[in-house]
C-alpha cells in the first residue's frame, strides 16, 4: 500500500473530485434560467466535498476537527444528491447519468462515514 502524503492520495478525494467534474460537465447543459439557482448550487456542493476533504486531511492532527470537516464533506455530498434529484426530475440529465452519479455519491458517503467512524486510522 502506497503511503498517503497529501489529500490527493486519498481514494475518496479522487472519487469526489471526479464526481465534481462529472457534475460540472453535465451542468453545462442546464438551461440558462437555472444559472443562478440549480447550476450554481450543484456545482458549489459537488466541489465542496473534495474541498472539505482537503481541509480534513490538513486537520488530522486534531481528531475532533478532522471529524467535523469529514461531516461537512458528508453533508455536501448528500446535498449534491438532492440537486441531482432535482436535475433528473426537471429532465436536465438522463436516467443513466443520474443513477451513475447518485451511486458515486453513495460510495463517497460510505467512505466518509468509515473514515469518521475510525479517525484513529487517519489522525496522529
Amino acid at each position: 500500500m502506497e503511503r498517503i502524503r497529501t489529500h490527493k492520495d486519498l481514494k475518496v478525494y479522487q472519487l469526489s473530485f471526479e464526481a465534481g467534474m462529472d457534475v460540472f460537465n453535465l451542468s453545462k447543459k442546464f438551461p440558462k434560467e437555472e444559472k443562478y439557482s440549480l447550476t450554481d448550487q450543484i456545482r458549489r456542493s459537488s466541489r465542496s466535498v473534495s474541498g472539505n476533504l482537503a481541509e480534513a486531511f490538513r486537520k488530522r492532527r486534531y481528531p475532533k476537527n478532522f471529524i467535523s470537516k469529514l461531516s461537512d464533506s458528508e453533508g455536501e455530498a448528500a446535498e449534491s444528491q438532492v440537486w441531482l434529484d432535482y436535475a433528473y426530475a426537471c429532465e436536465y440529465i438522463d436516467e443513466s447519468n443520474y443513477k451513475d452519479l447518485y451511486k458515486k455519491y453513495d460510495h463517497i458517503l460510505g467512505m466518509l462515514v468509515n473514515m469518521a467512524n475510525s479517525p484513529e486510522k487517519w489522525t496522529f
